[in-house]
């Protein structure tokens, strides 16, 4: 494996070598059950996550509500993930790489004051305090799928509005093509900011016609709670259709622009995670299948897995987004 680093301070890798540290101390620890002849209770406790720390819920958080949203999809009767589950096992590299790191270490966050400012190609640029950006729409509840490029996902209450509104808001210029979200990277809050595992801060990035789907969610809440930080507070993206890294969380600044933006995952290893990312049961990721799925809470090593649906589900929503686009080559 070849590694070096330049200007940007990140690893560069053979795409195919790049494993993610939390997949490797998984199967590290999998290993050593195996190693000592452990196999019943100690597998089972190892297949519900007893080595993913199972952090007190700090009180009730401030309560978010919103109406059932209207736009078509945006819920699903499917078992919600439980609350626990879904603030304990998370990817926020920012904190660390382990999915317990997150909710461990996410605490030194500082959510307020928060402003995300908005510019390129719009016609109204501008900052807008979380506090403004609440208040810019009518707040909905959505019950989404998360399905992440592991393998794993969860169903989750998510509470915000359409992206849209604040699109619309801004008035992207004619030639804006793309809209690229920049996250929060600050060491002092953030433990992990400055490691080589990604080139920072963690950058992401929509075609237009993907932001503006009525789908696409600027959220601020979950389970009719304000975020948990480790879920990416005060305010992140939710892409239902898509892997989860395109998601992006703590958000800070929104940039329209007219070329395809680079993204952090796609800068790191491009032949792993390309621009587009949509989940797609007939696309593999070049180290496994994604033809299946581990819905988190379905316990047990052994658990039969779920099918992988095309666009997550949303496929009668979103599919025609990428009507005559090849989906292997624009993965």
């Amino acid at each position: 494996m070849l590694i070096k680093t330049g200007r940007e301070g990140f690893i560069h890798s053979i795409a195919s070598e790049i494993t993610p540290e939390a997949a490797y101390r998984e199967r590290r620890q999998l290993l050593k059950l195996m190693a000592g002849g452990v196999a019943g209770a100690a597998l089972a406790s190892w297949a519900s996550r007893e080595a993913i720390a199972q952090v007190q819920r700090p009180g009730k958080l401030a309560a978010l509500p919103g109406a059932k949203s209207a736009v078509a999809g945006a819920a699903t009767m499917e078992k919600v993930t439980e609350y626990k589950d879904a603030t304990s096992y998370n990817n926020f590299y920012e904190f660390g790489t382990d999915k317990s790191d997150p909710a461990q270490n996410a605490h030194t966050l500082k959510t307020r004051p928060w402003v995300v400012e908005v510019e390129g190609l719009v016609k109204k640029p501008g900052k807008f305090a979380i506090d403004d950006l609440l208040k810019l729409a009518p707040m909905e509840e959505r019950i989404y799928r998360l399905r992440c490029v592991e393998g794993w996902s969860m169903v989750i209450p998510w509470e915000g509005y359409s992206l849209s509104a604040l699109i619309n808001k801004v008035e992207p210029l004619g030639n804006a093509k793309f809209v690229e979200f920049v996250t929060l990277a600050d060491p002092k809050t953030m433990p992990f900011v400055g490691s080589r595992v990604l080139d920072w801060p963690y950058v992401e990035g929509l075609r237009m016609d993907e932001a503006m789907h009525p789908l696409t969610l600027l959220s601020f809440g979950m389970y009719g709670e304000v975020l948990p930080n480790q879920n990416g507070a005060p305010v992140r993206i939710v892409v239902p259709w898509k892997y989860g890294f395109k998601s992006a969380k703590s958000i800070v600044k929104i940039r329209f622009t007219e070329k395809e933006p680079p993204t952090a995952w796609n800068k790191a290893a491009a032949n792993e995670y390309g621009f587009y990312s949509n989940v797609n049961p007939n696309v593999d990721h070049p180290r496994w299948s994604q033809a299946t799925e581990r819905r988190i809470g379905e316990d047990g090593l052994f658990a039969k897995k779920r099918k992988t649906l095309m666009f997550n589900g949303y496929e009668q929503q979103v599919g025609q987004l990428y009507a005559g686009m090849d989906l292997k080559k624009n993965y």
